[in-house]
């Protein structure tokens, strides 16, 4: 019986960690922040080829900025984006903890030698249409 028992254990944990490793993180966050008084929103589009996360920002009025160095690990994602204010550009560096339709962490970035670091919450509002529906369409 204790054999049995810690057989479906073994079993039930390597399904958690199979379930873990597919974090689904394809589709279309959103981020809305204040500044100023002033709510600010932008959007993270995220895109997979093949094994790879690809992603891209897009504020209002601006021009879509893509994402480097976009990493998956421990259910904590991370990546950095090009900003530009004006005639200044910094980088900000983000580090951001799954849960399960919502992306919670930090953004921080170097302003004048200065490190700044605020919270960020992303929520997603739309999620692609998985591989196999798509391939059922046609």
């Amino acid at each position: 019986m204790k054999a049995i028992f810690s057989i479906a254990l073994i079993l039930e944990i390597g399904c958690l960690v199979v379930a873990a490793d597919k974090v689904d993180l394809v589709g279309t966050w959103k981020c809305e922040y204040e500044i100023d008084g002033r709510m600010r929103m932008f959007t993270l589009t995220i895109k997979k080829d093949g094994d790879k996360l690809e992603a891209t920002m897009n504020r209002r009025r601006r021009k879509e900025t893509g994402v480097k160095d976009l990493k998956l690990k421990d259910e904590i994602l991370t990546f950095s984006a090009v900003r530009k204010f004006m005639d200044n550009e910094f980088t900000v560096e983000y580090s951001l903890k799954i849960d399960g339709d919502t992306l919670k962490g930090k953004g921080a970035a170097d302003f004048e030698g200065e490190k700044r670091e605020y919270d960020r919450l992303f929520v997603r509002f739309f999620r692609a249409p998985s591989a196999h529906l798509l391939s059922e369409r046609k």
